[in-house]
């Protein structure tokens, strides 16, 4: 055990394992760069041991009545209602977070583990119809030890929305944050979950970097992977895992489209697009990447989205006034800023922001951005809204369809009806009707195409098959007899 008096540092929780066999990772505020915790860092060996023993509490965690493995996740949610803080004070420092966002994101894990106790109880099989005179049913057992690979952006839900459903169908989890955040998404969680009574040895937060990531799904003993971050990690996850024959759950990257459709109010339309663009500074997968605008409309759409982007306040999370943080690190504010320049270069016209202090990068807007341009081809993940322009919808249409990612659309229109007939002739995993790209909600579906991932996971039905087998089983009075 470590002798620093920080309450994180390799520390062992009731409800899970915390690992500090390779060393120690500090954890530092991206807005002031002060380390605000010093945890133990996980490796093989650590592995190992987390799968021995979420393989033997897994048993007798699923053989529990439903009612206690829901009673666990509901103390859970209530415990998180109750305190917030218990997220939000890590949230905002450790990933940047405005406190807005940092609330909101609190707000939707205890929506998972409600819906995760709920879960609990669902129906867990179908009886099926048989030609032989028996009972036939087919149920959803658990996988056994589900692997979870966790980002830095949406630490706490990222994080939850795979453990929260998980556990609550009988599996124990390993999990293994973004080494950026691992208080907000793992620690604090094996906490919240053990202060509900989780029971030993079922949730394992494993901090590391890429190689503990590796090695988690390449163990044997861990039958499900589920990982969301960027396409291209998870194309090598998929490439690992394909000859181990194992279940693979991917949610990747986005270059969502903002569609503005003639009809719409410019004004209306420029709020929800700067939303979508800018929560978060843009570290989002469902963030508006996109923006096309109607040529009639461009020169309006995009002034008044840029007046909301210099007006928007840029600081140290820690204080309320400031709505947006700090680009996670300084790899990531460089490849942001070297995008906006590219794409100047290439034709487009800054119209708004387009600098930084540190790791703080303004809110900004390109116009008539060329649509082979950087900033309208590449997953940005910065504060960065690309305007662009279109003559017909079926051209508009044509565009989204183009993009290799199908993660979320939106449509903005006076006319509703209108829009849900365009919604058949486009690509993506999620499609929002006057709102813009950026929603979640624990009872919906959510999975991308394309090379945003291998389709929709979450939510209460999908999370059946996702953290569950499907196991066929008969039944008959008596053994049946065959000739021989």
């Amino acid at each position: 055990m470590s002798t620093s008096s920080n309450p994180w540092d390799e520390k062992i929780f009731d409800g899970g394992w915390v690992a500090g066999g390779a060393g120690t990772l500090d954890v530092t505020a991206p807005a002031t760069g002060e380390v605000l915790a010093t945890v133990g860092a996980a490796d093989r060996d650590d592995l190992d041991a987390a799968a021995r023993a979420a393989t033997s509490a897994q048993r007798t965690w699923a053989a529990l009545p439903y009612t206690e493995r829901a009673a666990v996740m509901t103390r859970a949610a209530a415990l998180l209602t109750d305190d917030p803080s218990r997220l939000t004070r890590w949230l905002v420092p450790e990933s940047g977070s405005g406190q807005g966002k940092a609330a909101f994101e609190a707000g939707l894990v205890t929506s998972e583990l409600s819906e995760a106790a709920g879960l609990a109880s669902q129906p867990y099989g179908q009886v099926l119809r048989s030609q032989k005179p028996r009972m036939s049913i087919g149920r959803h057992v658990p996988v056994g030890v589900v692997g979870v690979i966790s980002p830095f952006n949406f630490p706490a839900i990222l994080s939850m929305r795979s453990v929260a459903p998980a556990l609550a169908l009988g599996n124990a989890v390993i999990l293994k944050p973004d080494p950026r955040t691992p208080i907000a998404g793992g620690l604090a969680l094996a906490e919240l979950l053990a202060d509900a009574g989780l029971p030993a040895g079922l949730l394992h937060v494993l901090p590391g970097g890429a190689d503990v990531g590796a090695a988690l799904v390449d163990h044997p003993d861990i039958p499900c992977i589920s990982f969301t971050g960027s396409t291209a990690a998870g194309r090598k996850i998929g490439e690992a895992a394909a000859p181990l024959l194992k279940k693979v759950h991917l949610e990747l990257g986005g270059n969502n489209a903002v569609l503005v459709l003639p009809d719409a109010d410019v004004d209306a339309a420029a709020s929800a697009g700067a939303w979508g663009s800018f929560l978060h500074q843009g570290q989002i997968c469902m963030t508006a990447g996109r923006h096309l605008v109607p040529a009639a409309l461009a020169d309006e759409y995009t002034a008044k989205l840029a007046e909301k982007a210099r007006h928007i306040p840029v600081g140290d999370p820690t204080d309320p006034a400031n709505a947006l943080g700090p680009i996670i690190d300084e790899g990531q504010l460089k490849k942001v800023d070297e995008i906006v320049q590219s794409s100047v270069l290439a034709g487009a016209t800054l119209e708004a922001g387009g600098t930084y202090q540190g790791l703080f990068y303004r809110p900004t807007v390109l116009g008539n951005v060329p649509t082979d341009a950087q900033a309208f081809t590449q997953e940005i993940f910065g504060p960065v809204a690309p305007v662009s322009t279109y003559e017909s919808v079926d051209e508009a249409i044509d565009i989204i369809n183009s993009s290799e990612y199908g993660l979320s659309v939106s449509i903005l229109t006076a006319n509703a009806f209108k829009a849900f007939d365009l919604a058949d002739r486009i690509r993506s995993g999620a499609i929002h009707i006057n709102d813009q790209t950026v929603d979640d909600e624990a009872v919906a579906p959510f999975g991308g195409t394309k090379a945003s991932g291998t389709g929709g996971h979450f939510g209460t039905s999908a999370n059946l098959d996702t953290f569950c087998d499907l196991q066929w089983v008969t039944m008959q009075a008596e053994i049946e007899k065959y000739p021989f």
